[in-house]
C-alpha cells in the first residue's frame, strides 16, 4: 500500500508502507481424525479460533519491521479433535517517511490486514488436502482490536499509576 500523493499535490515526502517479502514461517496440521474422516461430516463441528499479531524490528537501522499473524484453529466434534491448524505466515514491511505516531496503528492493522487473505488461502487449503471442507475464514477487521489494545494499555497505566505519589 503506497500513502504517495499525486505530484504536485501534497509535499514532497510522503508516508509510505512498503511491502518487501511475506512467506510462511511456520505452519503445522494435525488431523484427530485422520483414519476416519468420512465420520467428520457426521456433526457440524465446533471450531475454536485465535488470532495475534507480533511484530519486531529487523537489522540494525529498524526501518525494516517484521510482522507476524499468527491464526490457531482447533476442530472438535464433541470430545474428539477433528483437526488443529497452526500458521505464522510473516511479512517484512518498511515503513518510509511516516511519522513515529503513524507507525505503530500501520503496524498493527494494516500489515496484518494486507497478511491475511494469504494466511486465509493457506488455512482453507491445508484443511482441504486434510480431507475436510475448505476452512474459509471471514474477513478480520484489525481495527477495533487494536484500539481495544490501546484502551486496556491506558486503562492499566491509569490503574497501576495512580497509586502512591512520591515519598
Amino acid at each position: 500500500m503506497s500513502m504517495q500523493a499525486a505530484p504536485g499535490s501534497g509535499p514532497a515526502e510522503t508516508p509510505q508502507l512498503r511491502v518487501l517479502s511475506q512467506f510462511v514461517k511456520e505452519l503445522s496440521f494435525q488431523n484427530g481424525l485422520a483414519a476416519a474422516t468420512e465420520r467428520a461430516y457426521e456433526i457440524e463441528p465446533t471450531i475454536d479460533m485465535g488470532v495475534e499479531v507480533k511484530s519486531r524490528p529487523v537489522g540494525d537501522a529498524g526501518e525494516t519491521i517484521e510482522v507476524d499473524l499468527c491464526i490457531k484453529v482447533e476442530a472438535h466434534r464433541g470430545d474428539e479433535n477433528m483437526f488443529s491448524v497452526n500458521l505464522i505466515y510473516t511479512g517484512l514491511f518498511q515503513f518510509v517517511n511516516a511519522r513515529p505516531e503513524e507507525i505503530e496503528p500501520l503496524i498493527w492493522i494494516e500489515c496484518p490486514r494486507l497478511l491475511f487473505p494469504f494466511s486465509r488461502q493457506m488455512l482453507a487449503e491445508v484443511t482441504r488436502e486434510g480431507g475436510y471442507p475448505p476452512l474459509m475464514l471471514n474477513p478480520i477487521d484489525f481495527a477495533p482490536l487494536y484500539w481495544a489494545e490501546q484502551q486496556d494499555r491506558q486503562n492499566r497505566a491509569a490503574s497501576s499509576g495512580g497509586g502512591v505519589s512520591g515519598f
